[in-house]
Order: C-alpha cells, then sequence, then structure tokens
C-alpha cells in the first residue's frame, strides 16, 4: 500500500487546529505525570464541560436522560466518563479506552538510608524498562503521602525552575571497563536504581560519635518535616513516583514532532479525552464513553487496573438508574458495545529497522494506527479483531477522512507486547487495538508526530459519532 507523509497534504488550517490540539495536548502530559495527576486534570476538564460525578447524582434522585454527562472514579487512579445517548444503555456504547500509567520507579516503602557521605531513596521500577536509561538524567519526585490523621500530602518537586532536581548516578566511563562487558540488562540492576536525594549532613548532630550519627538521613527529614510535615514512618502510606524532570517539548528543526515523558499511553488517553470532551454539547443515539485505567504496564491487575469490576459496577449502576437492576442487562450493555482499545504502537525507526517488518509496521506521521492483533510470536495474550468490525471502521474513518493505518508490533518473533484490549473482548464486544506511533516506548522520553495525534482525535471522534 503507498504511504505519504500527513503533512505533504495539510493546509494551512489543518496545521493551525493541529498545532492547537498539541499544545494542549503537551500541557496536559506536564500536568499529568502520574496516573493521580491524570486523574485530577481529566476530572477537572470534564467538569467544566458539564460532568457530574456518577455517585452524585444517583443520591439526588433526579433523572437522567439523553446528554446527561457523568464520570466514575476509582481509587484515584481509573475514570471513567459516560455521556447517555439516545438509546438505552443496554443496546450498547461507543467506548475508548486507554491507560494512563506509564513506566517508572516507584519509592520503597522504607526508602531513606544514607551511605558513604550520600543520602538516598530506595526503589523498585514499575514496568518494562530498560534500566540504564535512567542513569545520569534530572529526574523528579510525584506523588502523595497518607498521614494517619486522614491528611494526604501532594508532593511534586523538580518541575519548577527553582526546585531541585535528584539523579540515579552512573558510573564513570573511564572505570567502566567491566561494566561495559556486561550484557545490557545487567549493566544497571534494580537494586542500583537508587535516587540520590541528598550530600549534607545535619550540622546539629555534628557532636555525635561517626558510628552513632546518621547526619544525612536526618537532615533530609528534617527539610520533609519543615515543608510538607512528613515523619519517616509516614512512607510506610506513601505513592512516590520517580519520573523524568522537565516539560514536553517540540521535536526537530520543523517542530513536526514531540519529545516527553509518558506518551506511552498517554498519548492516545488525552486525545481519546480531546474526543470524548468535543462531542460534550451533543446528543448522540449510543451513549459514549471514555475509560481511562491505572496498572496497564503491570498487567492490568489490582484494584485499579482493567482487570477489576470497576468499570463492570460502574455501568450496572448506570443500567440501575435508567432501565432497571438486572445483571442480565448489564451484560448485554457491554456485549453490544463497540470500542477502540487505545494504546501506542511501535513507530517505524530505520536506524533499527531489523526489528520491523516493514509493510506492517506504524510509520510516524501516516495517522492513526490501528493492530488487528497485539500479543507475541503466536499472537499469545492479544484480541484478535474480526474482519467485519475492521471493515466497518475502516468506512468510519474513510467517511470522515481520517488518515489511518495497520500495524504489527515489530516482527513475528522478535518481543511483542499487550494492552487492555483482551480483557474488555471477555464481555463479547467488539474490540480492536488502535493508537500512535511512538520512538523510543518505555524510555524516558518518547517522540511522537504531531500529525498523529492530531488524526487520533479525529479518528476518535468519528468512532463516538458513529
Amino acid at each position: 500500500m503507498k504511504r505519504e507523509s500527513l503533512w505533504l497534504g495539510y493546509k494551512d488550517e489543518d496545521k493551525k487546529k493541529l498545532e492547537e490540539v498539541c499544545s494542549l495536548y503537551k500541557t496536559c502530559l506536564d500536568e499529568g505525570k502520574t496516573e493521580r495527576e491524570c486523574v485530577d486534570l481529566i476530572v477537572k476538564m470534564a467538569e467544566e464541560k458539564g460532568y457530574k460525578e456518577l455517585s452524585a447524582a444517583i443520591e439526588s434522585g433526579e433523572k437522567l436522560e439523553a446528554g446527561d454527562k457523568l464520570y466514575v472514579v476509582q481509587m484515584n487512579k481509573s475514570v471513567a466518563l459516560f455521556q447517555l445517548g439516545k438509546k438505552p444503555l443496554s443496546e450498547g456504547m461507543n467506548l475508548l479506552g486507554a491507560h494512563i500509567d506509564s513506566p517508572r520507579i516507584d519509592v520503597k516503602q522504607n526508602p531513606l538510608y544514607e551511605k558513604d557521605g550520600f543520602a538516598y531513596f530506595d526503589t523498585h521500577y514499575y514496568g518494562g524498562i530498560k534500566k540504564y536509561q535512567w542513569t545520569a538524567i534530572p529526574l523528579a519526585l510525584h506523588g502523595v503521602v497518607a498521614k494517619k490523621d486522614g491528611a494526604t500530602v501532594k508532593i511534586c518537586i523538580g518541575e519548577k525552575d527553582e526546585d531541585p532536581v535528584f539523579v540515579i548516578t552512573d558510573l564513570l566511563i573511564h572505570l567502566a571497563g567491566e561494566q561495559m562487558a556486561k550484557k545490557a540488562t545487567e549493566v544497571v540492576t534494580g537494586e542500583n536504581l537508587d535516587l540520590l536525594i541528598g550530600n549534607c549532613p545535619l550540622e546539629e548532630n555534628k557532636e555525635l560519635e561517626k558510628e552513632e550519627k546518621e547526619t544525612l538521613k536526618a537532615n533530609v527529614l528534617k527539610l520533609l518535616k519543615e515543608t510538607y510535615g512528613i515523619e519517616e514512618e509516614d512512607f510506610l502510606s506513601a505513592e512516590l513516583e520517580i519520573v523524568p524532570a522537565g516539560k514536553a517539548r517540540d521535536l526537530g528543526f520543523d517542530r513536526s514532532m514531540i519529545l516527553a515523558y509518558g506518551q506511552d499511553d498517554r498519548i492516545c488517553a488525552f486525545t481519546s479525552l480531546f474526543a470524548m470532551l468535543d462531542l460534550s454539547s451533543e446528543i448522540t443515539e449510543h451513549t459514549l464513553c471514555c475509560l481511562l485505567v491505572d496498572k496497564e504496564e503491570i498487567g492490568s491487575v489490582g484494584a485499579t487496573g482493567m482487570q477489576s469490576r470497576f468499570f463492570e459496577n460502574a455501568v450496572a449502576e448506570l443500567i440501575a438508574v435508567t432501565e432497571q437492576d438486572s445483571q442480565r442487562l448489564v451484560r448485554r450493555a457491554l456485549a453490544n458495545s463497540n470500542m477502540l482499545s487505545s494504546d501506542v504502537s511501535a513507530g517505524y525507526d530505520p536506524l533499527y529497522a531489523s526489528a520491523f517488518e516493514k509493510n506492517n509496521a506504524a510509520f510516524l506521521a501516516h495517522g492513526l494506527t490501528f493492530n488487528k492483533f497485539t500479543g507475541s510470536r503466536g499472537k499469545s495474550g492479544s484480541n484478535d479483531a474480526n474482519a467485519e468490525y475492521i471493515a466497518a471502521l475502516r468506512k468510519i474513518m474513510d467517511d470522515a477522512d481520517v488518515k489511518y493505518q495497520f500495524a504489527e508490533l515489530g516482527k513475528v518473533d522478535v518481543g511483542g507486547g499487550g494492552t487492555i484490549a483482551y480483557i474488555m473482548a471477555n464481555y463479547g464486544m467488539n474490540v480492536i487495538d488502535s493508537g500512535v506511533a511512538v520512538l523510543n516506548m518505555h524510555a524516558p522520553y518518547e517522540g511522537s508526530s504531531k500529525a498523529d495525534v492530531y488524526e487520533a482525535v479525529r479518528g476518535y471522534t468519528a468512532f463516538l459519532r458513529s
């Protein structure tokens, strides 16, 4: 099939709209570097468009009708937006799904220690990463500390110009002969990904004997106490995430691309959100839903992952107040739904061409990417979409003049990956993997095409309207 860069077909008006979408997208990436921050931002944007919390609407006893906009939040880490359509919910939804967690490094529950003149946080990486990529770059600390008195302290250090940053150190090249001879998986180990956080001892303790004092640790705790009211034991109930410091930036002389942390999978999450909110003033035939979840990078597990029942429970609540309290209708609503399960695809990189099968690779600036299946090797762990559904989607995209491509995740036996698609397919609904191609997937900084971001919003909008 003929491949052509989208930039060749864009008019000035298209480029103006594209830049507006991508400017908002970069702002969302900057404000949503953790799943909690994403949920806060999503709820704020949704409420500005007239969304209200489902539980509050149910408690008030108000009658829900077509056009009403509702949201459900699960433990501040996953969120589902619903816009009710004219037809009963049991006839199915047009559903966009993506995940808002990204590979990162987490702070352990007993993290703070000092060693030979330095203070550190002990860490545990989250998701699939090349560990060596996370050394010797400026890092920021985001998250929350929950205290026994019920208070929750938000932490964000390293993003403002006046903030300090943190780092995971690496061995200097002059002494790295043995290190450089190791396999890439062994160059940096998980236990060596500890975060350097201090080097200055607490002066009040200088009179203590050397073997008795932990003055570096004491100084960090003093600063945390003064600034955030945090005691060392409060780390037991903290969720602190280490992410690259800095903002999303335009990439290239031509500013045609975006380089940023967390584009897997927030590039799909935010474009899905934009499409959903763009239709907030319309009344559609079917109910629309935008489902943005946590824990995909570690198997969609836990109470906030797609394998939990929180989404099904939300649908059950909606069915109960709009039709009747019936589990059969809940199952019918899910089975009758159509879904785009959006996750990033591996963008073709000519510098690593041997990992791709070019005829079935996703190219940057070639539009929204559909993957009939993901998984690995013999399609293990994939949802394999049916031909009839794909044909219907092709018509939707063509009728809306949305640019799209079909791809696989690299050569057959090179590797692979999974999404939430197979989990949603368990309900019997039509599901296909779709999304945006990125470079450097799972690296601290990932690259994407502005054109693909724009086409993703257009494609998701067309799907929701269909």
